[in-house]
């Protein structure tokens, strides 16, 4: 085959397999976090607050899990957790249609379904991170990174679409069918994987879950690159429960448009992340690490103040809050790629587990505190002042960057053991 490319990762035999297993999910897991909601409005007619206790619940078990599951990935067998996790998913999804199909589909079994499918992906999402150093070694991790989330960013773009499509044609429980086999269909390619893992560590006598949760934490703010990454990683969150509170308030309460036009400015994200993982290959190699990794950051939340300053004729609100899902998501993607390929690097591999899981919980509570706060302090001081409120909080992210020792980063530190 001519036509594919001959460089990089793109010989890689067992990444390719594991990149063809995440573009199909990616796109799966868009139509679950779409026609869910659907589901539940069309059919069992829910609440508002009923779909608010739904999206929470496709989040809060996954935080639990980070809790509980960092040294159990530490100590087995990665690729296998991620076969599970694609299976688990599959069966928990199926159960919608076939629930709709019998005329018993309630409310109680979409909490369940969600809250497992969220708590069976983070999972995923944890193991995958501390898999892919095993598959391709660390030399190639921002590469490897870079790809991965070039997928993600063109599922944001067109899994939703496809979602309301099927929805339309099929219904929302058919949709489901579809999302079902693309995590099966991730399961076989992963199964395809012939690269042996390292014999994962024995289980220690005294390991405990609370050590676990000690060890990775000590491990993030113990160390001089990982604890400040962790606390502008954190910030940045928290700022961002904000927006995901918020974004649809503003653009069609307070701004008045319409809702497929807000349903075509989030898909400029989606370009957006797919322009950033292109940026973060071509540029970052023409500057300093730790340059690249606070510029990214500064400008990423720089952006977002476009959101409250969108105002005036049609035409200039919509050119700025394009320019923020472009130049926002571009930029962040960019800082996550080669923040997520540090922590991969300097990191022993036996420890990424706990530090995926640590990471991941840090991060997953101050989203979901964003989200609780900024509901209360729209309704006393208005939308607008929200949404700067938000922003603000964002700014103060890259500041632990720029006190810390990876503004002297000129690459990639020399890469830990296993």
């Amino acid at each position: 085959m001519t036509w594919w490319p001959k460089t990089g990762l793109w010989r890689h035999t067992n990444f390719l397999k594991l990149w063809a297993a995440q573009a199909v999910s990616a796109i799966g897991s868009r139509i679950t976090r779409t026609a869910l909601p659907v589901i539940a409005i069309l059919t069992i007619e829910a609440s508002p607050n009923q779909i608010a206790l739904l999206s929470a619940l496709s989040t809060g078990p996954g935080l639990l899990i980070g809790l509980l599951a960092g040294g159990y990935i530490d100590r087995s067998a990665k690729r296998s957790i991620l076969i599970a996790s694609d299976v688990a998913r599959a069966a928990l999804i199926f159960t919608v249609p076939v629930a709709a199909w019998l005329g018993g589909l309630s409310m109680i079994q979409l909490y369940m379904v969600a809250g497992l499918v969220g708590a069976a992906s983070a999972l995923f999402q944890i193991t995958d991170n501390a898999y892919l150093p095993v598959l391709i070694g660390k030399r190639e991790l921002v590469e490897g990174n870079a790809k991965l989330e070039a997928t993600e960013a063109v599922a944001e773009v067109t899994g939703p679409g496809l979602a309301g499509v099927l929805i339309q044609v099929l219904s929302g429980p058919l949709a489901l069918v579809v999302d079902a086999l693309t995590y099966l269909w991730s399961a076989i390619f992963l199964a395809t994987i012939d690269k042996p893992e390292p014999r994962p560590a024995r289980r220690d006598a005294t390991a405990s879950v609370a050590r676990d949760i000690v060890t990775g934490f000590r491990a993030v703010f113990g160390h001089a690159l990982l604890g400040p990454l962790g606390l502008a990683t954190a910030v940045s969150s928290l700022s961002f429960g904000f927006f995901v509170t918020l974004y649809m308030i503003f653009t069609l309460d307070t701004l008045g448009l319409d809702p497929a036009t807000v349903g075509i400015l989030i898909g400029f994200g989606g370009v957006g992340g797919f322009l950033g993982t292109i940026l973060v290959t071509r540029l970052t190699p023409h500057l300093r690490l730790g340059t690249a990794m606070i510029l990214f950051m500064v400008l990423g939340h720089c952006s977002q103040l476009l959101i409250p300053l969108a105002s005036g004729p049609e035409w200039l609100v919509i050119g700025l809050l394009v320019g923020h899902q472009i130049i926002g998501d571009g930029l962040m993607i960019a800082f996550t790629i080669q923040s997520v390929s540090l922590r991969q690097t300097v990191l022993p591999i036996s420890l990424l587990g706990r530090v995926n899981a640590t990471l991941h919980v840090l991060g997953g509570g101050c989203l979901l505190a964003g989200m609780l706060v900024a509901g209360p302090i729209a309704t006393a001081l208005g939308v607008r002042t929200a949404v700067w409120i938000g922003v603000s909080i964002g700014l103060i992210a890259p500041l632990f960057l720029l006190i810390s020792p990876i503004r002297t980063l000129h690459r990639m530190p020399r890469e830990a053991g296993s």
